[in-house]
């Protein structure tokens, strides 16, 4: 990766003097992410286009500049590579590492549910990532299926960084962020919150691989929160949750 940085660091400022783009791998209203490659030369990425005009209107200036620098610090298997930002007159650029499995979102609408197996490899990865964040001082606090990647091997990544944070040991903070159906309880009572949201967030992850659908989700957003305010102890598990993976989302849910 390393060479690959500094291969990419020579790139004029203007990347599209060096890349072309193969094809849109998805719209948004942020704006596009296209396969990119390295003229003349068998090297991919996916280059995120974000519109300079959403960021100002979504006043996502600080998330914007918050996931670039968490991203060039931090190096995992598990989470998707930055390797260059640029930046024109109407777009900011992030070259990031190409993952062409899809979202697992995608993969899990497509199934319906994951069996425990798959869910399983899939908890696996994100608590890798978790594990790497949470010793290097970040809370991820996004959690859920659209954030996750699968790369050629299955393999899964976390992308989007937009609301990971760096806190200290023992510290808390207080920003009211993420979706809704995956926030916890500390963060909707305002009580402040540390790294036991991202787990907290796993068990709903759980839940939701295996049944298809989160278990707190309301007509609108509060009756959501209020849910999940209710606790994970008024829940009723369908069956095809089995005790094993109850009794995991119980414990990361209390």
């Amino acid at each position: 990766m390393i060479e690959l940085k500094e291969k990419v660091a020579q790139f004029p400022p203007s990347p599209f003097q060096n890349l072309e783009v193969v094809t849109t791998l998805g719209v948004g209203g942020f704006g596009r992410v296209e396969l990119v490659k390295v003229k003349n030369e068998n090297m991919a990425f996916a280059m995120k286009c974000i519109k300079k005009k959403h960021i100002v209107d979504t006043k996502q200036q600080e998330h914007i500049y918050s996931e670039k620098k968490i991203l060039e610090q931090i190096c995992s298997p598990f989470i998707v590579k930055l390797y260059r930002t640029f930046k024109d007159n109407k777009y900011v650029y992030m070259l990031l590492e190409a993952c062409l499995g899809g979202e697992l979102w995608s993969l899990l609408r497509d199934r319906g549910s994951f069996d425990e197996a798959t869910t399983k490899f899939c908890v696996g990865c994100v608590t890798e990532a978790f594990d790497y964040l949470h010793h290097t001082g970040i809370i991820y606090r996004d959690l859920k299926p659209e954030n996750l990647i699968l790369d050629a091997e299955g393999y899964i990544k976390l992308v989007d960084f937009g609301f990971a944070k760096k806190i200290g040991s023992g510290q808390k903070t207080w920003t009211f962020c993420g979706t809704p159906e995956y926030v916890a309880p500390e963060v909707i009572l305002s009580k402040g919150h540390d790294f036991s949201v991202d787990f907290w967030s796993l068990g709903i992850l759980v839940y939701e691989l295996l049944t298809g659908s989160p278990p707190f989700s309301g007509a609108d957003q509060m009756m959501t929160y209020n849910l999940i305010l209710k606790g994970i102890e008024k829940l009723d598990f369908p069956k095809i949750i089995t005790r094993r993976p109850e009794d995991l989302i119980r414990r990361l849910c209390r």
